[in-house]
């Protein structure tokens, strides 16, 4: 499969509703858009890096450079018959994982529909439908934060996903859990704490939480280490997990029980299945995160969490929570049970709108062989 042309766009749609973590608070969603064409075959990726460096030290402005100027002419006019061949293509390139992941993304999606394939199929994944949790930003009171739960539980969703930061903690998860004890609930910190605060995180255990999400630093894996001896709550880390040997560092060392995998901040599908794989092989369980995705992400997502490792819900959840309109069809639904459906169509089951593309792209660029 040669890859003939490439098209970035940078877009920004907005969110419909406000959505807070620890690091700021987002109204609206802007992403990097990567279309490869191929002898026929047209391939969509999204990179997740937001519009300041806030989760990690890319933004959609490095990301746009990275993919401009290094990445895509390094694939450019060239030969592509499988995720390692793109890989190797990519090797002189270092880091900037959601840039790499972003065009190893469209890649896929392009050479699943060659083959007449599913993006799942592509990946291995097994599963026809995936377990949708929900993650839920810092509301402004506990009694906000119960109305939201409530709302979302309601709507299906098997596990809510609840924002945490000093201050906006212990109070706000008492509140739900006082409502809802039978619900699977879990907190995500993104790295707002210290050592200093392992007795105020081990109040946490007193809620029957599946995991507190990466309380410490954006870069540990010792301090979590640390931090699990001293707590019963499991911990689980994202933002420190960059590739299968941070994963197996992570392992060896304690820090952690279970792993949030993103594609993007690994730097592409292939590593997060071999993530998936080195977790299967020691029984640790592993959910696929999510990043205020489109359709087009989302789609990526789903196809990876058909994988037979991703045994808890991730935050994949229907399209309508983020956008009044998204770029890409069909939007994903969950099912009163909680489930997604995973596509089976080719590619990654997802066709982009071209103008509702036109109307929220901000900038736009396209390199030919």
């Amino acid at each position: 499969m040669r890859l003939e042309r490439a098209e970035l766009r940078h877009i920004a749609l907005p969110l419909l509703y406000p959505f807070e973590t620890s690091f700021g608070l987002e109204s609206e969603k802007h992403c990097v858009l990567v279309r490869l064409d191929c002898e026929g075959v047209t391939g969509w990726g999204e990179c997740v890096a937001m519009n300041g460096p806030w989760y990690s030290e890319e933004t959609t402005g490095t990301a746009w450079d990275i993919l401009s100027n290094f990445l895509i002419p390094q694939v450019l006019g060239r030969d592509i018959d499988s995720a390692a061949d793109l890989l190797q293509m990519l090797a002189r390139v270092r880091g900037n994982n959601m840039a790499r992941s972003a065009l190893e993304g469209a890649s896929l999606d392009a050479l699943a529909r060659s083959r007449g394939q599913s993006l799942a199929q592509l990946l291995g994944g097994e599963r026809h439908e995936i377990e949708s949790g929900v993650s839920i930003g810092i509301q402004p009171s506990p009694g906000a934060l119960v109305a939201t739960v409530e709302r979302e539980l309601a709507a299906g969703y098997r596990r809510a996903k609840l924002k945490i930061k000093p201050g906006a903690d212990i109070e706000y998860v008492h509140a739900v859990r006082r409502v809802f004890p039978d619900a699977q609930l879990m907190v995500d910190a993104n790295s707002a704490y210290t050592l200093d605060d392992v007795g105020h995180l081990r109040e946490l255990d007193a809620f029957a939480l599946t995991m507190i999400e990466q309380p410490l630093a954006y870069d540990d894996i010792l301090d979590h280490a640390t931090l699990a001896a001293q707590v019963e709550t499991p911990i689980c880390l994202d933002e420190s997990i960059h590739s299968a040997r941070d994963a197996r560092h992570a392992l060896n060392s304690g820090s952690c029980r279970i792993i949030n995998i993103k594609a993007g901040r690994v730097g592409g599908l292939t590593e997060a299945v071999r993530i998936h794989d080195v977790c299967r092989e020691r029984g640790v369980p592993v959910w696929c995160g999510g990043m205020l995705e489109t359709n087009i992400g989302r789609a990526h997502n789903v196809a990876l969490a058909s994988l037979q490792g991703f045994t808890l819900p991730g935050d994949i959840s229907a399209s309508e929570r983020y956008f009044a309109d998204d770029i890409a069809y069909p939007g994903f639904t969950v099912s009163a049970q909680g489930t997604l459906t995973v596509p089976t169509t080719l590619g990654t089951g997802v066709e982009v709108d071209d103008q509702r593309l036109e109307r929220v792209t901000q900038r736009r660029m396209v390199l030919v062989a």
